[in-house]
């Protein structure tokens, strides 16, 4: 039941995103009619990235600036960059983080995804995959030992979403099945429309159906 539900949500986003991607795609994107759009329907879809690797730099601006930070990843390589280094630092701003959970059995999503990914990319498998996951657990566990806003958990649902959202808005990528997230198409969304509110939902769901990690500050 949770699988599907979350299914139904990530099904409902993904319409629109292949609506406005298929606008897109059609010519030259026109930022004023994307505004106008938002407003009139109250999606909320302020700019569209065709591949998510040239949403960094605004996310990086809308990180440094955020209250609050709350991040569902495929794997969470992007927790060790550079626009994320202001949260590390053990200011005030607290941090939510969801990554799939590299201890599932053969049949999780994250397996599926790393079956996925190497069909395209013959460099990646499941075990690698997971390896990854783990590493940038690792690294998360470290920096919750001097930075206590930072909290973690892992999960075990459809592995085919990222979203990075903060109260200055949200970033929301749909993973290809056998492609990398760096090169999905990413939607950004305003704190005031209703998709916005749908990734935070989405979020929550996840955060609720997810579980601790082992590390040494787990029991907080």
């Amino acid at each position: 039941m949770t699988a599907f539900l979350l299914g139904v949500l990530s099904s409902l986003l993904a319409t629109v995103l292949v609506v406005v991607a298929g606008w897109f795609r059609s010519g030259r994107p026109r930022w004023w009619l994307v505004g106008l759009l938002s407003r009139l329907t109250g999606t909320g879809i302020t700019r569209l990235y065709r591949q998510q690797r040239f949403a960094e730099a605004d996310l990086a601006r809308d990180i440094a600036r955020a209250k609050w930070v709350k991040v569902l990843a495929g794997r969470g390589n992007v927790l060790t960059r550079d626009a994320f280094a202001p949260l590390w630092s053990g200011n005030s701003c607290t941090v939510q983080v969801l990554l799939p959970d590299p201890g599932s059995d053969q049949q999780s999503w994250l397996s599926r995804r790393g079956e996925d990914l190497g069909r395209a990319d013959l460099g990646i498998s499941p075990p690698m995959l997971a390896a990854q996951v783990r590493a940038n657990t690792a690294y998360l566990e470290r920096i919750r030992l001097h930075n206590p806003a930072v909290d973690l958990r892992l999960f075990d649902l459809p592995n085919i979403f990222r979203v990075i959202a903060t109260d200055r808005g949200a970033y929301l990528t749909f993973y290809s099945r056998h492609g990398h997230g760096r090169h999905s198409l990413c939607l950004h969304l305003s704190p005031s429309g209703a998709l916005y509110d749908a990734a935070l939902g989405l979020f929550e769901f996840s955060w609720a159906n997810s579980s601790p990690t082992q590390g040494p500050e787990s029991d907080r």
